[in-house]
């Protein structure tokens, strides 16, 4: 089992870490910026060290504090969370060689999955169903118009290396195609430094369903079911839940073999998600694979019981899964609501400050992920996540009222944060009914 884990992340999911590595008698070394020299992580962990000022690129994305941080603390391993450097292949690469154990699937993995064209070539030899698109990146205007018309309008053009949801431009005739193109070309060159492309059938009206997989470094692989992610706001996760109201059970079991098979084809291992694209015939196509743990993979614990961090650790022990597919039972509903520090009528601007009131939801299950606390200051240089407030009941509708009564109890003062908007989704009468898919808020709620 490791010894000594260095945490490269910082707020809820540094803590989340934290906590688990605790139960399972592992020290922790928590990195932080001068912005977070009073945050949460760095007072829970065993150790803490300053890696650098307050802009990301100085300090949580800068590799070589980071790493030597690792060895001035003596960490044998690094979990990198979720975002900054947790799907950074050449950071998982140099582990590897310095001889620290990257908690994550090999960096080769990363490489060839951060790619998404290249990730889509490679499920569909998988045998993975996958949107009609061009074969690999796209190299003109010019190609670009003559796939549309192939695939048929709407398309949907991507940047190979993007992410977040940015890089994303919808086509619904030649005219917009010809637009769209220079401006997604643009956008991938100032995000990811890489202009590359491709173009896809944009499926109308889908909802986002994602598969939870974890795989050991001995072939052993299995699903821990879906996580439906269809209530976004501009292509970022605003609420999400499992199972999946769309799914009938025909299709469920089909995703998670899928899921599993491609896999092991790939020679995976650790935490992934396999995410999909279904249409209103329940028919599915893969559209991303992230190499990471995912902001929501609570709602996947609360219904399986499994506890998906201990599991990234054990498996980076080299340890064999405990579990067989026939093991994992799923029982009732969850939900998760992210809390944000923003204000929703002032187009969710961010809303960073210090807090100066605090009372957390709590009750029978109910589980809140965060690392606020009162008198913490939300710096303004980071992401506007303040808290998960995630819930387990019987059934949805269950489920419904239980993070209504919730997100109603929570109470943050000194800043805003978008809670109200979380009630008027949950309020939804098409979000009640089921009947919502990927545009609901936009749709709904006109942002």
């Amino acid at each position: 089992m490791l010894k000594k884990i260095l945490i490269a992340n910082r707020g809820e999911i540094a803590v989340r870490i934290i906590r688990a590595c605790r139960e399972m008698g592992i020290r922790t070394v928590a990195i932080y910026s001068e912005a977070d020299k009073n945050a949460l992580h760095v007072s829970l962990a065993d150790e803490a060290i300053c890696i650098g000022p307050a802009q990301s690129n100085k300090s949580y994305l800068n590799v070589k504090a980071i790493l030597e941080a690792a060895c001035l603390t003596g960490a044998d391993s690094i979990h990198p969370g979720y975002g900054f450097l947790s799907e950074n292949a050449n950071f998982a690469k140099i582990c590897e060689e310095m001889g620290i154990k990257f908690i994550g699937p090999n960096y080769k993995l990363i490489t060839l999955l951060g790619n998404k064209s290249m990730a889509k070539e490679t499920m569909k030899r998988a045998g993975v169903p996958v949107v009609p698109g061009s074969e690999g990146l796209i190299y003109s205007k010019e190609q670009a118009i003559e796939i549309a018309k192939k695939i048929k309008y709407p398309v949907i053009l991507k940047a190979s290396a993007g992410g977040g949801g940015r890089g994303i431009r919808i086509a619904y005739s030649e005219k917009e195609l010809e637009k769209e193109y220079y401006i997604v070309k643009q956008e991938a060159k100032v995000s990811f430094n890489d202009d590359s492309l491709y173009i896809e059938k944009f499926v109308e009206n889908p909802r986002h369903v994602e598969i939870q997989v974890l795989a050991d470094e001995h072939g052993n692989c299995i699903h821990l079911g879906e996580r439906d992610c269809s209530v976004q706001r501009r292509n970022q996760k605003v609420l999400e839940e499992t199972p999946s109201a769309l799914l009938n059970e025909e299709t469920r079991n089909k995703m998670g073999e899928v899921a599993v098979k491609a896999v092991k084809e790939i020679g995976y291992t650790n935490a992934g998600t396999i995410e999909f694209l279904v249409d209103k015939n329940q028919d599915f196509y893969f559209m991303e694979m992230n190499t990471r743990v995912q902001v929501e993979h609570p709602v996947t614990e609360m219904v399986t019981g499994l506890d998906i961090i201990k599991e990234q650790i054990k498996v980076a022990s080299g340890e064999k899964l405990e579990y067989k597919q026939k093991d994992i039972h799923f029982t009732g509903h969850s939900m998760e609501a992210r809390i944000n520090a923003e204000i929703p009528e002032k187009n969710f601007m961010p809303c960073p400050g210090t807090i100066t009131g605090l009372h957390l939801p709590g009750g029978n299950g109910i589980r809140v992920d965060t690392a606020i606390y009162s008198g913490y200051t939300v710096p303004p240089t980071y992401d506007s996540m303040l808290a998960k407030i995630i819930v387990h009941a019987n059934n949805r509708k269950e489920a419904i009222a239980k993070l209504k009564s919730a997100v109603a109890e929570l109470v943050v003062e000194g800043i805003q944060t978008n809670a109200d908007f979380i009630l008027k989704i949950l309020e939804n009468k098409n979000f009640v009914e089921n009947n919502y898919d990927t545009s609901f808020i936009q749709k709904e709620f006109n942002t």
